[in-house]
């Protein structure tokens, strides 16, 4: 039985045009390595996942390549891509300072910085999570990094850029990575898909998507997950079962209620999430969230802000002429006074009841009080 691999490291990005989501910053990396122009120290910023690391090896193996191609992409045949491909290069030098923060875990560092490269021009040290050293590693970095020797280069990568001293920031290229939009997301998903021979709901991959919050890494554990699950065909039930996600379908019953006026429904609707395990304020923020997403597919300009599949978009959009804007407005005002009052509420239940009661006198203006 063959080991099995996580797609988050199968389909681990390795050049620059096949990382997601990213195309100025690797543009901008390229463009240096065409110019000539490569600086001593460059930091890596952005959240969780969205490929800092990744984008950091692959100029690494780049910029010690001996073979570009005509687009400076690695070429993947030289003796220094193999040997970084086979993760026995010795051009190529990671340091985790999560768990090596400390002064002496630096200066080991910095002695090793002297010695020059067996194979390509360039040493390159990439340290993650950089805002895990002390302050004490930091200063004892500091002139290293500034006048490194000239085949040394050091790519910094952290999730949190406002813990590192500004004497850091100041030596180094700052480059800030974005969140992985969820358009993006489910495309890469549907090559993954693709080739495991996985077959999957668009829509299914849309909630994946959403729930990665922008990071590639965890949607592909999520999609693991999913395959485990439910075998090679994943479909929009499997995927709300397994992540334990409150059903788009519900949102759509309760705003019916609420155009009805119909309190005893909306009620049961809410009771019946509530038997299913969910959380009174995880429903009530997801409530907001819909109503948000209804506003939005009212106008054609804003329709591109919802971020579903091709047939919930289109039930929003259906659900959206049912609605008036001064309707959505003052729900949205409700459904997020409830949410802020949640923590302070003795009676969380009855705090969401007479929320949804309030949403369902909206349309009769004679019954409403407020």
């Amino acid at each position: 039985m063959d080991n099995f691999i996580v797609s988050a490291r199968k389909y681990r990005p390795s050049t620059f045009s096949s990382v997601v989501g990213q195309l100025s910053l690797t543009t901008t990396l390229k463009n240096a390595i065409k110019s000539n122009h490569l600086a001593h120290a460059y930091l890596f910023c952005g959240p969780r996942g969205v490929g800092k690391t990744t984008c950091a090896r692959i100029f690494a193996k780049t910029i010690n390549c001996q073979n570009l191609t005509s687009d400076f992409e690695a070429c993947n045949k030289c003796e220094s891509c193999v040997s970084f491909n086979d993760q026995r290069s010795y051009n190529i030098h990671e340091l985790d300072a999560a768990s090596n923060n400390g002064v002496d875990d630096i200066r080991t560092l910095t002695e090793q910085v002297r010695i020059p490269p067996q194979i390509g021009k360039y040493s390159v040290y990439i340290i993650d999570e950089v805002h895990m050293l002390s302050q004490g590693a930091f200063n004892a970095f500091l002139k290293t990094l500034e006048e490194p020797p000239a085949h040394a280069i050091f790519i910094l990568a952290t999730t949190e850029k406002h813990k590192i001293i500004p004497t850091i920031l100041s030596r180094c290229q700052i480059y800030d990575f974005n969140r992985i939009t969820v358009a993006d997301t489910v495309k890469h998903l549907q090559m993954v898909a693709e080739k495991e021979g996985v077959t999957v709901d668009l829509n299914g991959l849309n909630v994946v998507a959403q729930k990665s919050d922008g990071g590639m890494r965890d949607a592909l554990s999520i999609f693991d997950q999913l395959v485990s699950f439910c075998g090679d065909t994943i479909t929009y039930q499997g995927v709300i079962e397994n992540l334990n996600v409150l059903d788009y379908e519900y949102y759509f019953r309760l705003i019916e209620c609420f155009l009805k006026g119909d309190v005893q429904q909306s009620l049961l609707i809410f009771n019946e999430v509530l038997n299913k395990g969910f959380d009174a304020q995880h429903f009530i923020t997801g409530l907001s969230s819909h109503l948000r997403d209804v506003l939005v597919s009212k106008d054609p300009q804003t329709i591109s802000l919802l971020e579903v599949g091709a047939d919930i978009g289109e039930r929003y959009k259906k659900q959206a002429q049912s609605c008036s804007p001064e309707f959505i407005f003052q729900a949205l005002k409700i459904s997020n006074d409830c949410d802020l009052d949640y923590r302070i509420s003795k009676n969380k239940r009855l705090l969401v009841e007479l929320a949804l009661i309030r949403l369902c006198q909206l349309t009769d203006e004679k019954k409403n009080p407020y």
